[in-house]
């Protein structure tokens, strides 16, 4: 008998209308949960970023300059008054040479040598020459001696009638000539002890000292080299042998445009800054005033003395100094007028204000505004040194809101 075709049951596949509603109301709640918390994010964000304390940029206020005020400025050089270029009296072959740059030496000191060889064959036959005179005297006053006793017996044997006059004379003349050959040695002598000396000169010149205390800055000969007191030519003779400098002598020289000259006057205070050390300011003051233009740059030159000296002050460094003038008594009478950055000026409705920095808020103050220097601004009242100022931070700032400083 045929199987029955078995139908499927669709039935069971049917959701119950009880539970569907279970499910339904379980995702509504999900949902619900969840929009709520999105809301809460958001709401507490909202609240965060408009409650959050603002951070702001300080800086503190200047006290016045009361000290005299710069009239003019300049730049020059720090120049030596006493630098030399050391060099030979004479030409020669250097034998020895006894510094380094940078050494220091006394007056005197032994820089180099040159060959000495010729001269000290001068001087040994100068000296001979000199020794061979003195003995020709010996010789001359032995004669004399001699003639001086026979003119005696010439006188005796005239007066006893037995020689003649001109016998007498004779002896006389030789004894006359005797002595003026002596007075003629004795100035050759003379004579030779000034080629001896002149001799020795060449001798010494031959050793060349320092002129004066100081620092080699520069060594211009070697050993083995040809040196001259005048320029050969070529290349291939030195000039000098080495440059000494005196630091205690240091100065500065600046050139002043002759329109500003009656600006500077001797004496007068100065402020210099050496461009190698930009944050180091030395007292100086004007030491004089040379009294002659040029004409080509139309400018005077001034010599500046430095107050105290240091090493780090070289010759040949660039500087700029600064001419001060004489402090103005009744600014000093004056209420303190100081500088804050121009940024910690606001305005506010036509008024000028800043907001001062107290603990961890800030307080509005109207100020009187003064001139501008660069990226200061003078504050004529309102303010007082130390103060705290903001400088930078949000634009609606507003009196007694808590703040946070920014490091």
């Amino acid at each position: 008998m045929p199987e029955a075709h078995v139908r499927p049951d669709l039935g069971g596949l049917r959701i119950d209308a009880h539970k569907r509603g279970a499910q339904n109301a379980g995702k509504g709640i999900a949902i619900g949960f969840f929009v709520l918390l999105v809301a809460l994010v958001i709401v507490g964000g909202v609240y965060a970023y408009v409650h959050q304390t603002p951070s702001v940029q300080v800086a503190t206020v200047d006290a016045p300059d009361t000290g005299p005020q710069a009239l003019l400025n300049a730049s020059g050089y720090v120049t030596p008054q006493r630098r030399a270029t050391v060099a030979a009296k004479i030409t020669g072959r250097v034998t020895g040479v006894f510094f380094t740059e940078g050494m220091y030496v006394h007056k005197g000191f032994v820089l180099a040598t040159l060959d000495d060889s010729d001269t000290e064959r001068a001087l040994a036959s100068a000296i001979a020459d000199r020794n061979a005179t003195q003995a020709s005297i010996l010789d001359l006053q032995v004669q004399l001696k001699n003639a001086q006793i026979e003119l005696h017996r010439a006188q005796e044997l005239r007066t006893a009638g037995i020689q003649t006059q001109e016998a007498l004379d004779n002896a006389t003349m030789a004894e006359n000539s005797l002595r003026a050959k002596i007075d003629y040695a004795q100035e050759q002598v003379h004579a030779a002890d000034a080629r001896v000396k002149e001799a020795q000169q060449a001798v010494d010149n031959c050793i060349i000292g320092a002129p004066f205390d100081g620092i080699i800055v520069s060594k211009d000969a070697q050993v083995g080299e040809m040196v001259s007191p005048i320029s050969a030519g070529g290349g291939f003779t030195r000039t000098g042998i080495a440059t000494i400098v005196d630091m205690a002598s240091n100065e500065i020289e600046v050139d002043v445009n002759e329109n500003y000259i009656a600006r500077v006057k001797p004496g007068q205070e100065v402020t210099a800054v050496l461009d190698a050390y930009p944050d180091w300011k030395i007292p100086c003051r004007v030491r004089t005033i040379i009294p002659t233009a040029d004409r080509q740059k139309a400018t005077v030159e001034v010599r500046i003395a430095f107050d105290k000296l240091d090493p780090r002050i070289l010759p040949d460094m660039g500087v700029k100094v600064t001419f001060l003038g004489e402090e103005d008594k009744l600014a000093k009478k004056a209420p303190a007028r100081v500088m804050v950055p121009q940024s910690a000026v606001r305005d506010e409705g036509g008024q000028k204000i800043v907001f001062l920095v107290n603990g961890d808020h800030v307080e509005r103050h109207a100020v009187k505004v003064g001139t501008a220097s660069g990226a200061q601004t003078q504050i004529l009242a309102g303010l007082a040194p130390g103060d705290t100022v903001v400088v930078g931070g949000p634009t609606d700032l507003k009196d007694g809101e808590a703040v946070a400083i920014k490091r």
